[in-house]
């Protein structure tokens, strides 16, 4: 029989983890749903209990590490991942599902973007700035078109669960999701949903400047641990421009008097010059690994779906 979990990552929540735990059990009556208290200062944990949810507790603050520990301890065939605020619609989960179910998919997206109802709800347009941001260069750097890398509703199969390394400790954890499957070439499939801004009395726990940050330093890690040979080309090109700036009139001077008087710059010069190449060649190693990696994880991958099938067939 199809094993569903629905995973409600939580931190102070007790306004509408009721709710939202409410609504799948209609939703999905035979599904397991885990509440996981992120240390909560409010009675999320209680209220969770009360309406018949299956609580359990990270003490290591941060969402990417109640994803971490969600993904390594609940055992399912599907996992519904949902914020416990109440911005999701919990109706949507049947169609999020299908395409797991199918296998036509091993992520689904709930897409709060494409139809327009998270601009018209959302209350913190920084925000939005952020997700648009982070959007545009992923699509940038992998060449594709996904309208959502923020969105905290999603379905996954199995295999993705638990072959993901969940590195994140906090809110990047949908931004590392999106990339994890793109750079692994999992089919991910995004699917529109309605959004709803908070209830009145819940507050976000993102934080519009520490955030913003947050996103800026995702993005240069990004480019860097995925794309590595053109993340330091750029940066060896930058620091050959300014070598061959500063150089030239040097070497121009050079060949008129055979002299150099402008000794700084030329140090200079021959500084930058000499430190593009090392910083590319950087790139091509970290190119190599990360080639490595990939093959190996595919390697690891196999070997993964093959003792799930042998327990399968055991079963």
């Amino acid at each position: 029989m199809e094993k569903i979990a629905v995973l409600i990552p939580c931190y102070n929540e007790e306004l509408t983890i009721g709710k939202v735990i409410q609504d799948f059990k209609r939703e999905l009556p035979n599904a397991d749903i885990y509440v996981y208290d992120n240390n909560s200062k409010d009675r999320t944990s209680e209220i969770a209990k009360e309406n018949g949810a299956i609580v359990r507790h990270e003490y290591r603050q941060g969402k990417g590490n109640v994803v971490r520990a969600m993904f390594r301890q609940v055992d399912a065939d599907i996992y519904v991942m949902v914020d416990g605020d109440d911005t999701y619609p919990a109706e949507a989960v049947h169609e999020l599902i299908q395409p797991i179910r199918e296998k036509k998919a091993d992520m689904v997206i709930g897409d709060r973007l494409s139809n327009g109802t998270y601009q018209e709800e959302n209350k913190r347009h920084f925000h939005e700035f952020g997700n648009l941001l982070v959007k545009k260069s992923i699509n940038f750097l992998f060449k594709t078109n996904l309208k959502d890398i923020m969105t905290g509703y999603r379905v996954f199969n199995k295999m993705f669960v638990k072959n993901m390394p969940v590195m994140t400790q906090k809110f990047e954890i949908e931004t590392e999701m999106s990339l994890y499957a793109l750079d692994k070439k999992y089919i991910i499939k995004e699917i529109p949903i309605l959004y709803r801004d908070r209830p009145s009395g819940s507050v976000s726990k993102l934080n519009t400047i520490v955030d913003g940050i947050k996103v800026i330093k995702t993005i240069a890690n990004m480019f860097k641990n995925y794309k590595p040979l053109q993340f330091f080309s750029v940066i060896a090109m930058f620091l050959a421009l300014i070598g061959l700036i500063v150089g030239i009139p040097v070497i121009v001077e050079f060949i008129k008097t055979r002299y150099i008087s402008k000794v700084p710059s030329a140090i200079f010069a021959t500084g930058c010059i000499t430190l593009a190449v090392i910083i590319e060649q950087c790139g091509v190693i970290l190119h190599t690994v990360v080639k490595n990696h990939k093959e190996n994880y595919e390697l690891n991958l196999l070997r993964y779906t093959q003792i799930e099938e042998l327990k399968n067939n055991k079963d």
